[in-house]
């Protein structure tokens, strides 16, 4: 596997930082996940950490050399997730239970397996072009689905922000799991908080994907946003891959070099 990979973050108009976002690799198969703790709750940021770094451990644990079933893997470890959480919140003896969002990409045999809970999103972009996207699990996009609202009324919504599947809470997940997609030389695979795709224009964001570097066109992504979020707006995050064997990026990454 040949790859080159970027990831930032930045806190915009708010007073901290709750996004987490992280990656891990070996020889035969990457795990990319970023989590966006809620901030109508108390401790989104500790539900954030927590969702990012069980889902690295477990890959790191169970990844021999590659995840047997990875469906399987992503619905039972974002499911634990929830459950650890649970456990913080009694541990740390908080009065309500930390929420977050989740979306996770695992990818091996040149496959991609994606999963996610809440309104942090993935992109699949090939030849400049959107192949794939993840659907929220918001009410403006529920009400989307079924036709009650127009794209242009999701923005004055009263209930924009209003999402109804999260990690932490009193009800489990809905894991949302995409079906494999085969990857292809030159595809690009982008993971974003709300705080990105809502202020950035999907094409403006497809056009930054094309950069010959990743890093530089995360970098123009976030500038881009937070741009956007001088007076309004929310935490930024993004982590993006570039796949194949003709990536030229100074700091791309070949796996056949890895022991």
């Amino acid at each position: 596997m040949k790859f080159s990979i970027s990831q930032g973050s930045r806190q915009g108009p708010r007073p901290y930082n709750q996004d987490r976002l992280a990656y891990s690799y070996h020889r035969h198969a990457i795990l990319m996940v970023l989590a966006d703790g809620m901030g109508g709750h108390q401790h989104g940021d500790l539900a954030a950490e927590t969702a990012v770094k069980t889902m690295i451990e477990a890959f790191q644990r169970e990844s021999k050399p590659s995840i047997a079933q990875p469906a399987q893997f992503l619905r039972e470890q974002i499911g634990r997730v929830h459950d650890v959480i649970e456990n913080v919140r009694q541990r740390k003896k908080l009065p309500e239970s930390p929420r977050t969002t989740i979306v996770v990409a695992l990818i091996q045999q040149n496959k991609l397996f994606c999963a996610h809970v809440g309104d942090s999103r993935l992109y699949l972009y090939r030849n400049g072009l959107e192949e794939f996207q993840t659907q929220d699990h918001s009410v403006v996009q529920s009400l989307l689905r079924e036709g009650r609202i127009t794209v242009e009324q999701i923005e004055r919504h009263p209930h924009r922000n209003k999402i109804y599947n999260c990690l932490g809470g009193d009800r489990p997940p809905n894991v949302d799991l995409a079906d494999p997609m085969p990857l292809r030389e030159g595809d690009v695979i982008l993971l974003c908080s709300d705080g990105v795709w809502n202020k950035v224009a999907d094409v403006t964001m497809a056009q930054h994907m094309l950069a010959a570097n990743i890093q530089d066109g995360v970098t123009r992504l976030l500038d881009d946003a937070d741009a956007a979020s001088v007076k309004v707006g929310d935490n930024m995050s993004a982590i993006a891959m570039q796949w194949g064997e003709r990536v030229t990026a100074p700091l791309a990454v070949s796996t056949l070099d890895l022991p």
